[in-house]
């Protein structure tokens, strides 16, 4: 089995690049939306997964970087606390990774069934789909997410509705490695079609330096802000735990053994830290990549180290991320439209796979009132100034579900049915 880490170093150079093309899409899209610096999101995402490899002694072929769950309290966050104290939030989200794994290392995995299972999970992921649907279709019409015109809606359409076509097509009907990419794919046809209409700003491109420092933002810390952000981590912890089970089915190896799940969400944990220390977005195992590990059968590690330095030595291309940062809303509106309904079908899976049953009065109380909380703004605290504390979306509806699950009758009876 070690054979096949012995590649040579062209091709593990490489497989390095494509890794990285694989996962570029997700990795920078989300930081646009939020309003952070692309070029420190993937300064943070190859810093991130050369920490991850440290930790678990570099096993494991997985890429770390932006995690999609975070977008809607960094939004909410950097509007009420500021974009430093968003941050200071973020590095305590990574330590609720670091929480997790000594738990698992003390109690096993079987403490993440009881406080996590599929009708606690299901309905949060469904949330964090939602939540920001109507951002996605105010940023397709050429709008801000408050509602602000941006670009004539005639314009957005046209800009918009071809970046979502062509990425529905890749996704669907491309082959090989090409399926892998359908981000990139509508990112390209939609910034094509701005340029048709000229509504690219192409001054600040020419403007920026050709190597120039991210946008590196110290943190600070606010416990409203760290309260506000850090339930929402619990999501991606699970969604950590499919991926690493994910890539151990590809390459054959129980990685919950070893390295060890406690060892896996540690190194998430300091990825998602070291993140909200630099000012990036907060880090999650990729399924893009662990599909392209599957599609080229290459499970060396050391790929996911070249992908790591090919991310460092972008995020230093000042010219690289003043393009990424021109482009236009419609552009990503289109492609988010299918990215948030997809990461609400995620979670509604979840719950199929696991056959919660509906019908059950305890199942249906836990997954309608998490769904309302998450979805439809439900403040809990004593008010919505600077200074006041208050639960809110995703956080919230986290808290919520994990609550209820834990004080309803019949904790712990779900893993007996769905294996009935």
């Amino acid at each position: 089995m070690q054979d096949e880490f012995n590649d040579p170093l062209w091709r593990q150079v490489l497989s390095g690049a494509q890794m990285l093309f694989v996962a570029f899409g997700a990795l920078v899209l989300m930081p646009l939306i939020t309003g952070l610096d692309p070029n420190v999101a993937l300064f943070t995402a190859g810093l991130g997964t050369l920490l991850f490899q440290l930790v678990t002694g570099r096993q494991v072929p997985v890429f770390l970087a932006s995690s999609f769950a975070f977008i809607t309290p960094i939004i909410l966050a950097k509007g009420q606390f500021g974009l430093a104290e968003t941050m200071g939030g973020i590095m305590a989200a990574g330590f609720v990774y670091t929480f997790l794994g000594l738990a698992v290392k003390i109690k096993g995995t079987g403490f993440i069934d009881r406080l996590l299972p599929p009708v606690v999970i299901g309905p949060v992921v469904i949330s964090i789909g939602l939540a920001m649907a109507p951002i996605a279709a105010n940023m397709a019409m050429g709008k801000a997410g408050d509602g602000t015109e941006l670009i004539p809606y005639a314009t957005a359409m046209w800009i918009s509705m071809p970046a979502l076509l062509t990425t529905i097509v890749v996704a669907v009907f491309g082959k090989g490695i090409f399926r892998l990419v359908p981000i990139i794919a509508g990112v390209l046809v939609g910034f094509a079609m701005a340029f048709v209409f000229g509504v690219v700003d192409t001054a600040k491109i020419a403007a920026a330096s050709w190597l120039a420092l991210p946008h590196f933002t110290a943190p600070a810390f606010n416990w409203q802000a760290i309260l506000f952000i850090v339930p929402v981590a619990l999501a991606p912890a699970i969604e950590h735990i499919g991926g690493v089970i994910a890539v151990g089915s590809v390459t054959g190896r129980d990685y919950l053994k070893k390295p060890g799940l406690h060892r896996t969400l540690l190194g998430d944990g300091i990825a998602t830290t070291a993140a909200g220390l630099f000012g990036g977005p907060p880090n999650t195992t990729y399924a893009e990549v662990t599909g392209a590990v599957m599609l080229t059968k290459n499970y060396n590690p050391k790929i996911m180290t070249w992908a790591s330095i090919f991310a460092i030595s972008l995020a230093f291309v000042g010219k690289f991320g003043a393009l990424l940062q021109s482009i236009p809303v419609p552009v990503m509106g289109g492609i988010l439209c299918l990215l948030f309904g997809s990461i609400a079908a995620v979670g509604l899976n979840t719950m199929i796979r696991h056959k919660v049953d509906m019908a059950e009065a305890r199942n249906l109380v836990i997954v309608s009132v998490t769904l309302v909380f998450g979805i439809g703004g439900v403040l809990v605290g004593t008010g919505t100034g600077p200074d006041d504390f208050g639960l809110k979306g995703i956080a919230l509806c986290a808290v919520v579900a994990i609550a209820l699950n834990l004080l309803l009758p019949g904790h712990g009876d779900w893993k007996k049915d769905s294996q009935a």
